[in-house]
């Protein structure tokens, strides 16, 4: 082979290592950049939220509460989740959790207050579910906590329901922080929903506690969680594919060239 011909070849194949060299940069910042990117979205997710199925004024919800365990060390042993006093709700069942104990708690209101035409001076105004040494809730495991409530405030009413995490090293967190909308979400958001128009007596009827199905233990984190990592896996294959492409485009050159 002639020596110009050689020196051809020796710089092509300089020139694929190095296409090689920089295509496993380029996925070595992929890998982390998406590593940071599944990072913030579980933690953003990472709170105590609420769920309701219904938002209808006048109705009946049933509300359900996801709790991710978030201590590195320890468990999650506690739960209490405090009722609203201004639009109290006159009635409040909880669904059982297979190793929980939960007490509806009910006092005195701060104020009487008209519920349905209905002076009420008394009301549920906190329940606490409480776990067994077997069933509390260690590390990357949630768990759903059940109410059946109503009936639901005036359509416009922002229902506010601060939360007490507790864990067995006595560390308490509490989920009480306004969420203001247009600014930043705080570290500890209290769980909160707002209610909507009033649906109609059929759709109240489908919802109250006679008549309910029961709740369904799928968390929203879950979902969210998993509609999170399936862009990012996306992104990353469409990388991984044009990397390939690149490399064997290359090598095809190098041939051609021979």
């Amino acid at each position: 082979m002639p020596l110009a011909g050689a020196r051809t070849l020796c710089l092509e194949g300089m020139i694929v290592k190095t296409s090689i060299r920089r295509t496993l940069k380029t996925l070595a910042a992929v890998a982390a950049s998406t590593g940071m990117i599944a990072m913030a979205a579980t933690a953003a997710s990472a709170h105590v939220k609420v769920d309701p199925d219904s938002t209808g004024a006048n109705g009946y919800s049933h509300l359900t509460f996801n709790v991710p365990n978030e201590s590195p060390t320890a468990k999650t042993s506690k739960l209490e989740v405090k009722l609203p006093t201004n639009t109290p709700f006159t009635s409040v069942s909880v669904k059982p959790v297979e190793g929980w104990t939960a007490q509806v708690i009910t006092s005195d209101l701060p104020k009487p207050v008209t519920v349905s035409g209905t002076t009420v001076t008394k009301a549920p105004t906190s329940v606490i579910w409480t776990a067994d040494s077997t069933h509390q809730i260690g590390q990357n495991e949630y768990q759903s906590f059940s109410l059946s409530v109503g009936k639901l405030p005036q359509a416009g009413t922002t229902v506010i329901l601060p939360a007490a995490q507790t864990y067995t090293d006595g560390t308490v967190v509490n989920w009480d922080e306004k969420t203001v909308d247009g600014q930043p979400e705080p570290k500890h958001p209290a769980p909160a929903f707002t209610t909507t128009a009033d649906g109609g007596d059929a759709a109240a009827a489908a919802a109250s506690p006679a008549a309910a199905s029961p709740v369904s233990q799928t968390s929203s984190d879950s979902n969210d969680g998993t509609s999170v990592w399936g862009v990012v896996l996306g992104a990353a294959g469409f990388v991984l594919g044009a990397a390939a492409l690149g490399v064997v485009l290359a090598g095809r050159r190098t041939r051609s060239a021979k």
